[in-house]
């Protein structure tokens, strides 16, 4: 990942300059990921039973 992409994605998460220095890398590129799931249609979710059977 290239800074000015990286730079694009903590303006696409809405991070201030000030959170930059609170964040690392990995945990922003982490939200990048989590936020583009939300958007993700899963064909199961899973439920109470699914996560006492595991």
């Amino acid at each position: 990942m290239t800074t000015p992409l990286f730079l694009l994605r903590c303006k696409q998460l809405g991070l201030s300059m000030q959170e930059l220095d609170l964040l690392t890398i990995g945990l922003i590129n982490d939200m990048f990921v989590e936020r583009e799931n939300d958007e993700y249609k899963y064909s199961y979710k899973a439920q109470q039973s699914d996560f006492d059977s595991f």
